[in-house]
């Protein structure tokens, strides 16, 4: 079926245009009002941005095993509410996402949700022990876009090494954390953390595990991409490994980019998360190495948990905060004080991630490439509220703020969701 959303403006190309697509696929992006016979208007596109189906790289669906947090319906739909096509799920479920048999399960349940894509990440190791490889090849093979051990860093070295040698050509996303030094304190190490009563996360215990991968990777040859870097030195030792032609990547959590530990104060659960809040000079040095590009992509790490995670002692509370429905607009405050540029924006919300995936059928308006299609008013304010989430979750510290910018319409494959 033919398709065409007319006089949008495109900020990857800083113009107004049409895209036109066809059973599913983009067929052109051409100057508006051209060819109108055969090619009639789906959506009018006036006055809002037109973008490449948005990807998130680093999404917990918790199914299955955690239902009540959140499902792949409930997160996909979610997705598609925040403008994201396809999401890449982690594989911290129960049970953990390390075998064929869970990917399918997986595959199934986003199939029959009918909404954005879901790119399921499988584990590095099993049961996300450290101890022994998953069967990596079978995961790829079953669909497996990346290997992860998200929420827990792979903390044996010599397994860290076997797996970049044995799957060379595969993308490992790696959370960063040497446990023995962090703790797994619930906020950064600091004067607040001291005067509030709490054990902190020195920033050494991320950095010093940035250090070892990207090591392993320079060593193995291997694909690494760091994930949820909180931290100016972790931003550095990207930047650098980059410039040695390491084969690293990057992501960075808007969280990170636009709150500090401040936020933790009144012991304010909805702040806590993994890696934790850092201090005001972290979030200007991430700003600026996603603006220069050494980190490249925005990802939400989106960890839905019910109030009773949260509703609890600070110490006690989960950690992680949902972000699929707020990416785009705090995306687009950055966009409106200079870190970002309009290209820069389509880069770290869509077509980079595209590329590290090596998914060029996502995230792209290159001939050929679903017709997945984002489209947002830039102008349009509206206030982040409960009744608006559209996840089964509730835990968000940006609950009750106005934002700028939302999404208006939502394309998969051509077809409008």
């Amino acid at each position: 079926m033919k398709g065409r959303i007319s006089n949008g403006y495109f900020p990857s190309l800083g113009k107004k245009a049409d895209v036109l697509f066809n059973e599913g696929r983009i067929v052109d992006i051409i100057d508006p009002g051209k060819d109108e016979g055969s090619w009639k208007t789906t959506l009018d596109a006036s006055g809002k941005w037109v973008i490449p189906g948005c990807i998130d790289m680093h999404v917990h669906l918790r199914e299955p095993g955690f239902e009540w947090k959140e499902t792949i319906l409930s997160g996909v739909t979610a997705a598609i509410a925040g403008g994201f096509t396809t999401v890449c799920s982690m594989p911290n479920t129960n049970p953990v996402n390390d075998s064929a048999e869970v990917t399918q399960y997986i595959l199934d349940q986003a199939r029959k949700a009918d909404l954005a894509r879901v790119f399921p990440i499988g584990s590095i190791s099993i049961g996300l022990k450290g101890k022994e490889l998953s069967p990596l090849m079978e995961l790829k093979k079953a669909g497996c876009c990346a290997f992860s051990d998200d929420g827990e860093p792979v903390w044996d070295s010599k397994l860290m090494r076997k797996a970049l040698e044995y799957a060379k050509d595969s993308l490992f996303c790696l959370h960063e954390e040497d446990v023995r030094l962090s703790d797994k304190a619930p906020m950064n190490e600091s004067p607040r953390s001291f005067s509030m009563g709490l054990v902190g996360q020195p920033t050494i215990a991320e950095e010093v595990m940035i250090a070892r991968d990207i090591e392993i990777a320079r060593y193995t040859g291997g694909r690494i991409h760091i994930c949820h870097v909180s931290t100016a030195r972790g931003a550095l030792l990207v930047e650098r490994a980059k410039q040695d032609g390491i084969n690293v990547t990057a992501e960075v959590t808007p969280h990170h980019l636009l709150l500090t530990e401040e936020m933790v104060e009144g012991y304010n659960t909805n702040a806590k998360m993994a890696p934790p809040l850092r201090s005001k000079e972290d979030t200007f040095a991430l700003q600026k190495a996603l603006s220069s590009g050494v980190i490249d992509v925005v990802a939400s790490d989106h960890a839905p948990h019910e109030r009773d995670r949260k509703d609890c002692e600070f110490n006690e509370a989960a950690f992680g905060i949902l972000g699929l429905q707020t990416t785009i607009p705090l995306m687009l405050e950055l966009l409106s004080t200079g870190v970002l540029t309009e290209k820069r924006f389509v880069e770290v919300l869509s077509t980079r991630a595209s590329e590290i995936l090596r998914r060029p059928e996502v995230g792209s308006f290159n001939k050929g490439a679903y017709a997945d299609i984002t489209v947002l008013d830039p102008n349009s304010e509206w206030k982040f509220t409960e009744d608006k989430i559209k996840s089964l979750s509730f835990n968000s510290p940006f609950i009750g703020r106005t934002l700028k910018g939302k999404v208006t319409d939502v394309f998969v494959g051509g077809e409008k969701k």
